[in-house]
C-alpha cells in the first residue's frame, strides 16, 4: 500500500489517502510520529499501529478535557469515553489520567460527599446510592461514610430551613416537605420526629 495524499482536516486531524483512495481521517501529530509521508509504502501492520496510537492520543486528548471541565470518578471518565473510542482504548485513557494524578476515586469520592451533604443534604442512604452510580467501590464509600459521621437529624433540619420552616402549619407544605425528604433518602420516622420540632400537629 502507497500514501498517496495526507490533507489536512479540522480539529487536528489529517485525511490520509492509500493508492489514491480515502482511507480514514487521523491524528495529524501521530502521523507526523509514524513519518508517514506522500509516497511511502506501508503494510497493514503499520497502519493499524498508528490507528491505535491516533485512537490513543484523540481519546486521551479528550479525557484531558473533561476532566478540566469538572472532577470525573474512574467509571464515569470511562463510561464517557467508550462512547467514542474502543473500550481498550478508553481503559489505556483513563489509566494514563490515573498514572498522572488527574483522576483519583479516593479524593474524587470525599470531594463529593462533601458537597451532598453540605449543599445537597442528602441522607445517608442517599449519599451512598450517588457514589455507587458513579462507580466508587463499596468498601471505599463505607470508609468515607464513617468518617463524615452523618447527622441525619441535622441534614434534615437544614433542608426544612431552607425551603419549608415558615409553612409547616399548612398540610400541603408539611406534605411537600416529607415528599421531598424521601426523594433526598431519609426514612419517614426520621422525618417525622423532626418534623415534631416545628409543629404539634403530628398528622402527615
Amino acid at each position: 500500500m502507497q500514501i498517496t495524499a495526507i490533507e489536512p482536516h479540522k480539529k487536528g486531524l489529517s485525511a490520509l489517502y492509500i493508492d489514491g483512495e480515502f482511507a480514514m481521517k487521523l491524528d495529524t501529530e501521530v502521523l507526523l510520529a509514524h513519518r508517514f509521508d506522500v509516497g511511502r509504502e506501508i503494510d497493514d501492520e503499520a497502519l493499524h499501529d498508528c490507528v491505535l496510537d491516533s485512537q490513543l492520543k484523540r481519546c486521551k486528548d479528550k479525557a484531558m478535557w473533561l476532566i478540566s471541565y469538572r472532577d470525573h470518578s474512574r467509571r464515569e471518565l470511562f463510561d464517557k469515553l467508550k462512547k467514542d473510542y474502543p473500550e481498550d482504548v478508553a481503559e489505556a485513557a483513563v489509566t494514563r489520567m490515573e498514572e498522572l494524578g488527574l483522576i483519583n476515586d479516593a479524593s474524587y469520592a470525599r470531594r463529593y460527599t462533601a458537597d451532598l451533604i453540605n449543599v445537597k443534604h442528602l441522607s445517608e442512604r442517599g449519599i451512598r446510592q450517588k457514589l455507587y452510580e458513579k462507580g466508587i467501590d463499596r468498601d471505599l464509600i463505607d470508609e468515607i461514610l464513617d468518617e463524615a459521621e452523618l447527622d441525619e437529624a441535622q441534614q434534615i433540619r437544614a433542608v426544612i430551613e431552607k425551603k419549608y420552616a415558615r409553612g409547616l402549619d399548612d398540610e400541603k407544605i408539611r406534605r411537600r416537605a416529607v415528599n421531598a425528604l424521601q426523594r433526598l433518602g431519609f426514612g419517614y420516622g426520621s422525618i417525622k420526629s423532626v418534623l415534631n420540632e416545628y409543629t404539634d400537629i403530628e398528622e402527615y
